[in-house]
């Protein structure tokens, strides 16, 4: 099954209801890297994500709760994750 940048935006969104939220998908520059399928897409992303949720915890707290979020496509291919923590201005 190949992962989209979109199916990880809606989980976010629906987890988080977040007020800023991207996510890219940056497979092809990873291409020939441990974890690349070859296709050059769904397998590396990164995602800028700022909601209420991380209000008052940690960095890695914050960080857990998007791994967690996402588990599920773990499974279906998903190697590499880089998460930028949004802070509210």
């Amino acid at each position: 099954m190949n992962i989209s940048a979109t199916q990880l935006q809606q989980v976010l969104q629906e987890q988080f209801s977040p007020f800023a939220l991207e996510v890219w998908d940056e497979s092809a520059a990873h291409a020939g890297h441990s974890g690349s399928d070859g296709s050059g897409q769904g397998t590396h992303f990164r995602v800028r994500i700022g909601c209420q949720a991380f209000h008052g915890i940690g960095r890695v707290a914050k960080h857990r709760l998007v791994y967690d979020a996402l588990n599920v496509f773990i499974a279906q291919g998903l190697h590499a994750l880089a998460i930028e923590i949004v802070d509210p201005i």
